[in-house]
């Protein structure tokens, strides 16, 4: 097949990209900036295209000829100093969704390949709320679609494990907001794995997949879990709800998109991260990465801090 990527150079994207080249599939990767992702061009059976995504016209010409466009776009926040007010998540999750949706329609590429988040629609988050807008627009759409939901997603270079990893250098203690929130962690390469097998089934059509790993756990154990992975010994400190908000909103005066934390985040943590009883990795008759399999080997032991 021919297919298209938006979102191709993220952290699921390229590892998505490698599995779809693994079944002799002809990947066009697009991307604002292609200087910044030379890595992708270097796979064998990937093409990288600069260009502005948003442009209805130009997007539609790169979907031409397509078998499937896939729309891997997501902001976990916004930049700037206390975030966007909700109009970067409406961007990036809305607007480019349905202009993504137009640029099919008109190139005739009928097959949408579409990644949301547990939990799309639910709760007072503008990612979810966005989240939940971005899937009422594709299942309208007309085309031939799937929707995949994963919880947190792990891998080498993750947001999740790495994350906690750099943090978890500056202090023996660590203060948590949110930390009975509820999690099933999910590998990359099995998110990467449920987009591949759907591609080609054509009872997928139609179908939302809730994508979750074998275990769920809460925040804190997550981070403890890295903490030990690590080698380093530290005392994860669950804060209530009036001081992670405070939290929360301090680190959401990062100025920039990569925020440890946001209001918005803490916003997303009310909500519990858990597959309901249709789980989506059993219903494409995929065997489950636990985290033990793989964190350990990309959480390198370290010596700071004891």
């Amino acid at each position: 097949m021919r297919i298209v990527m938006l979102g191709g150079s993220g952290f699921v994207g390229q590892v998505l990209a490698r599995r779809l080249v693994r079944d002799g599939h002809a990947v066009l990767v697009l991307t604002r900036n292609r200087s910044q992702h030379r890595e992708v061009a270097l796979l064998p059976g990937v093409e990288l295209r600069e260009g502005n995504v948003y442009d209805s016209d130009w997007l539609a010409a790169r979907c031409a000829g397509a078998d499937a466009v896939v729309n891997l776009v997501g902001i976990l926040n916004e930049p700037g100093i206390g975030g966007a007010g909700g109009r970067g998540f409406e961007r990036a999750h809305v607007q480019l969704t349905r202009t993504v949706i137009a640029a099919c329609q008109r190139a005739g590429a009928t097959r949408l390949l579409q990644m949301s988040a547990l939990n799309a629609g639910r709760g007072r988050s503008h990612y979810l709320r966005t989240r939940g807008a971005a899937e009422a627009a594709v299942q309208a759409s007309g085309l031939r679609w799937t929707i995949f939901r994963p919880s947190v997603i792990f891998g080498r270079g993750d947001g999740l494990f790495c994350r906690f990893a750099e943090l978890l250098t500056l202090s023996p203690l660590m203060p948590l907001a949110g930390a009975n929130a509820r999690f099933q962690p999910v590998a990359v390469e099995d998110v990467a794995e449920a987009f591949a097998r759907a591609l080609t089934r054509p009872d997928s059509i139609g179908q939302i997949y809730e994508l979750g790993g074998p275990e769920v756990v809460t925040l804190a154990e997550i981070v403890r879990r890295a903490a030990q992975w690590m080698g380093v010994r530290r005392l994860v400190l669950p804060m209530p709800n009036a001081v992670g908000w405070l939290q929360a909103a301090t680190f959401g005066l990062w100025p920039l998109a990569n925020k440890p934390l946001s209001l918005d985040n803490f916003r997303s943590l009310a909500v519990d991260s858990v597959v309901d009883a249709d789980d989506g990795l059993v219903r494409l008759g995929i065997d489950k990465t636990a985290m033990a399999q793989t964190v350990p080997n990309y959480l390198a032991p370290r010596s700071t801090g004891g």
